[in-house]
């Protein structure tokens, strides 16, 4: 499944290292848009909970086409 995540505001270099599955550009509303792939629910769960944990706010998420 490909995945969208938008986030409000631009992360840091160090954030985005922490994602390295996800490619970045930039948002619709003027922040950051994170997509990639997930194999898997417990995948989607852990990215989740990687933003959650780095303080970064989710504004969006949903399921892209494949």
């Amino acid at each position: 499944m490909r995945v969208e995540f938008l986030i409000d505001g631009e992360l840091s270099d160090t954030v985005l290292a922490m994602f390295p599955e996800l490619e970045v550009t930039r948002g619709p509303a003027g922040g950051s848009a994170l997509f990639g792939s997930v194999v898997d629910r417990a995948h989607l769960d852990g990215l989740l909970e990687r933003f959650r944990s780095l303080g970064v706010d989710v504004v969006e998420f949903r399921q892209l086409p494949r």
